[in-house]
């Protein structure tokens, strides 16, 4: 049953905007986005709890969110954590147990509706907000960040080129915002007059077209030295993501591996994240 309503939900929705689109764009189109940007799982489970909890910082307060911010000291230099979608902190577990062995500063925080944090929605704009708060409070020397959290980190830094960051590290990372429109137009199914109007809508709001908003144009100009990883068989976000990214990055690295998958737990990518931190 709960297979059947999961195909069924979607393409309600999408008929829904069909209809809607004709005598509303607009509010068609904010509908649409509070839909796509709506988060569905990450909050804390029971098993990530200990050790979560025992390394909590401040709750930041970001605009109108709880940020759960987590600190795990060492004299070290400070590196930022910053996770994907769907996801907490606690995906760092296996390369925060490796950086503490380097004695690195280490800070993470949990994105607006995911973990510990409030909120029931996230888009990069919004995750940027909260990174660039830790940014500015930390100064981290490096940011290590998987999927989305890879974009934000890059988005960051087209519009703050200036900060104390002087290595990035992403993790299978995500490069083209049309590429998550194909994806949701594929699962709704909605017709062009709604993507239209998102797309109309997504200049209104943040001054990008979809095809406008990538990071392989916000990385044209970024001076860090950069760290890629991406497995060639991801089926959640493509090998081509990190390696357009790669190509518009000069002072990029690309490291392709096999059969590793999205989340990349594996210590021979650890190691290689330290490698290049230190």
């Amino acid at each position: 049953m709960k297979k059947i309503l999961t195909k069924i939900i979607p393409l309600a929705y999408g008929k829904l905007f069909n209809f809607r689109v004709f005598f509303d764009p607009r509010g068609t189109a904010i509908k649409a986005f509070d839909i796509f940007c709506t988060i569905r799982k990450g909050k804390v489970l029971p098993i990530q709890k200990d050790f979560l909890d025992a390394a909590k910082n401040e709750v930041e307060k970001v605009n109108e969110h709880l940020v759960q911010s987590y600190r795990w000291k060492g004299n070290g230099d400070t590196v930022l954590l910053m996770h994907g979608w769907e996801s907490n902190t606690y995906r760092w577990r296996n390369l925060i147990k490796k950086l503490i062995e380097y004695n690195f500063n280490i800070i993470a925080f949990d994105a607006p509706a995911h973990g510990y944090s409030t909120g029931k929605r996230l888009h990069v704009p919004l995750y940027s907000i909260s990174s660039r708060h830790m940014l500015d409070k930390y100064q981290p020397k490096y940011v290590v960040a998987h999927s989305v959290g890879g974009m934000t980190i890059l988005y960051d830094h087209f519009k703050n080129p200036k900060s104390s960051v002087e290595k990035i590290v992403t993790i299978g990372s995500p490069c083209e915002f049309s590429q998550f429109m194909d994806q949701y137009q594929g699962l709704l199914k909605f017709n062009s007059k709604v993507r239209m109007a998102m797309d109309k809508r997504l200049k209104e709001w943040l001054n990008f077209h979809f095809h406008e908003f990538s990071s392989a144009r916000f990385v044209a100009h970024n001076t860090k030295k950069g760290l890629l990883f991406h497995d060639e068989e991801d089926l959640q976000v493509p090998f081509t993501a990190s390696k357009n990214v790669h190509e518009h990055w000069k002072g990029s690295e690309l490291i392709a591996t096999k059969g590793l998958g999205h989340s990349m737990h594996q210590e021979s990518v650890n190691d290689q994240i330290i490698e290049f931190l230190t």
